[in-house]
């Protein structure tokens, strides 16, 4: 008889593509997970550590072959960056990783989809087929159809600072490879709403904005990937076990990889499928749904302001070492 005892992290990856969380190379070599995602308060993490100054010192050098003016030379040592810390993670894992544009641009269209153009390039010119590279943009209804528009030249996306039911159906209805629902930050803004309320796990509201998504998307065979992300514990990651995807950072991992108690897949695929509905979101139609979501207007406002300053400091970082 076997007795040899499994981790929860390795039970989990028995139901559900594990990503990490991360820019940093070693955590994302210890968790061998399938796919990994940055963001601009990752890549600022990064700048600041010693272990990828030389990384830092040759997108410096880059840009100022590339660029004559001091604000063209910071966004592309800023994209260098980005695209060279990608690189570094696909060695070391065998699916996607996942880079952000920057969150200026979330509200427009042109610019986020020559943005990500740029950062294809600069990974295509490394030898990185654009087949592995998922660029993340903001759930705006701007970049939703800018994803939409991406993926017509093989550009897939991941829609991230996902809170209402009204972006998760904007996305599958425009057919984006990948979705990013925020489980943490929703939770964050319903305990700030009402700080003594209890909730009953699996019940707590970022958890079931999830499985509401996930019942809709796979009753109507929509083929967007449903990637559950922003946790604040365990108890959310193996409530939404069985969801295509879930982005752990790696306290949470390590947390799962140190506990062996049996866990059980919560989210199973009906094995009736619907046609999906005719019911085409308009934009007007998006921003009314939406803006009735008032958790959701406040977070995804956050969420692009606290990615802006990040980059911000960023910026200033990379203009004085240039």
């Amino acid at each position: 008889m076997n007795n040899i005892k499994v981790n929860q992290l390795e039970q989990l990856k028995k139901y559900t593509k594990v990503v990490v969380d991360s820019g940093d190379i070693d955590f994302i070599r210890k968790y061998s997970p399938e796919d990994a995602t940055t963001n601009p308060s990752l890549i600022l993490q990064v700048v600041q550590s010693k272990k990828y100054e030389s990384l830092v010192q040759n997108a410096i050098l880059y840009s100022k072959k590339k660029c004559k003016f001091l604000n063209s030379r910071i966004k592309t040592c800023i994209d260098k960056i980005i695209v060279e810390i990608g690189i570094k993670i696909l060695k070391v894992i065998d699916g996607f990783i996942s880079s952000e544009v920057d969150a200026r641009l979330s509200f427009n269209k042109d610019e986020c989809i020559k943005k990500a153009y740029e950062l294809i390039s600069l990974y295509e010119e490394k030898g990185i087929s654009r087949s592995r590279v998922l660029i993340k943009l903001a759930s705006t209804w701007e970049c939703i159809q800018a994803a939409k528009e991406l993926k017509k030249d093989n550009i897939n996306c991941n829609m991230t600072l996902l809170f209402s039911f009204a972006q998760a159906q904007a996305c599958a209805e425009a057919n984006v490879f990948l979705i990013s629902p925020f489980v943490g930050r929703i939770f964050d803004w319903y305990v700030t709403k009402n700080p003594t309320f209890k909730y009953k796990l699996g019940k707590d509201p970022g958890v079931e904005s999830v499985k509401k998504i996930f019942d809709y998307y796979k009753k109507y065979d929509y083929k967007t990937i449903i990637m559950g992300a922003s946790f604040r514990n365990v108890e959310q990651i193996l409530e939404l076990s069985g969801c295509d995807r879930l982005t752990i950072s790696p306290n949470l991992l390590n947390q799962l990889k140190n506990c062996y108690k049996p866990i059980s897949k919560k989210l199973l695929i009906p094995k009736k499928k619907l046609k999906n509905l005719n019911n085409i979101l308009t934009e007007s139609d998006f921003r009314w749904f939406h803006n009735e979501d008032l958790m959701a207007v406040e977070k995804l406002s956050e969420g692009i302001k606290n990615f802006n300053s990040d980059q911000l400091i960023l910026e200033s970082i990379i203009s004085k070492k240039i």
